[in-house]
């Protein structure tokens, strides 16, 4: 079979063609930015063993494993990061609450990430802020193997901790930022997001248990002038505001991702003490 062949008979699984070309180009040990390779050498016969490493690709992309499963290998906010079914697949979106949270950082500053599964947005932020303290938490350890091998691999300096959002936390932050879990426990969607480990996913029957714990415990471990800033879903930037002025946030505020999506809310801490 001819790289051309391979490419059509995974389109006949209903595979779309990015797909296609990064699982051949995974089976075949070369780069992902490789696809022009593929397009020049179409001809090419695929190897039987490489033939076959591929066919297993397609089948489990057309089931529903995600791709970055497959290949093992996620891009987040310029950064090459390794992920495996321990963790979510860091989104594009997040990199809407990085690029906030880069505003507001500033070189000597102290940041923890919560939930940080495969380290994404705390090793991101390392990346642009090498000068910050990042502290990066996840109840799972099993995550938290994820990214400390991410750090080592990038040689970014980022503390790991293994809790429960904030239990145990100790210093004054000048910032918080996580990207919890917030889909309702009973939607839908979930059904199609069954690789992936539900509690990175699942929060309570409105998706909003987490966001509320995190809001609620974040003001003790503020320094003045603090700011938390909160990844959520499509339809709760409202519900996070409120929660966020309840509490006695100030400057609330939502900023929308690139497909115009209210993606993240956050807000400032004024109080003393």
């Amino acid at each position: 079979m001819t790289i051309a062949q391979a490419l059509a008979a995974a389109a006949a699984l209903g595979l779309e063609r990015l797909d296609a070309q990064l699982l051949l180009l995974h089976a075949l040990g070369r780069a992902h930015s490789e696809r022009a390779w593929l397009l020049a050498h179409d001809t090419n016969l695929l190897a039987p063993d490489a033939h076959a490493r591929y066919l297993r690709l397609c089948e489990r992309r057309a089931g529903g494993e995600p791709l970055a499963y497959l290949t093992g290998r996620k891009e987040f906010f310029g950064l090459e990061l390794d992920v495996d079914a321990r963790v979510l697949v860091p989104r594009a979106d997040t990199e809407t609450l990085v690029e906030w949270a880069l505003e507001i950082l500033g070189p000597q500053a102290t940041v923890v990430d919560l939930g940080t599964g495969s380290g994404a947005i705390a090793l991101a932020l390392k990346k642009h802020r090498p000068g910050a303290r990042v502290e990066a938490v996840d109840q799972s350890a099993a995550a938290l193997e994820v990214a400390a091998a991410n750090a080592r691999a990038l040689a970014l300096d980022v503390v790991f901790r293994q809790a429960s959002w904030l239990a145990g936390a100790t210093p004054k932050y000048n910032l918080i930022v996580s990207n919890p879990p917030y889909v309702a426990a009973a939607d839908p969607h979930l059904a199609a997001l069954s690789h992936e480990p539900l509690s990175a996913l699942a929060a309570g029957p409105d998706g909003l248990a987490d966001i509320r714990a995190i809001v609620a415990q974040a003001p003790a471990h503020l320094a003045p002038g603090g700011w938390l800033l909160l990844e959520h879903g499509w339809d709760q930037a409202e519900a996070a505001r409120g929660l966020l002025a309840a509490t006695g946030f100030h400057q609330v505020a939502t900023r929308r991702d690139l497909a115009g999506i209210e993606r993240c809310s956050g807000g400032k801490w004024l109080e003393l003490g």
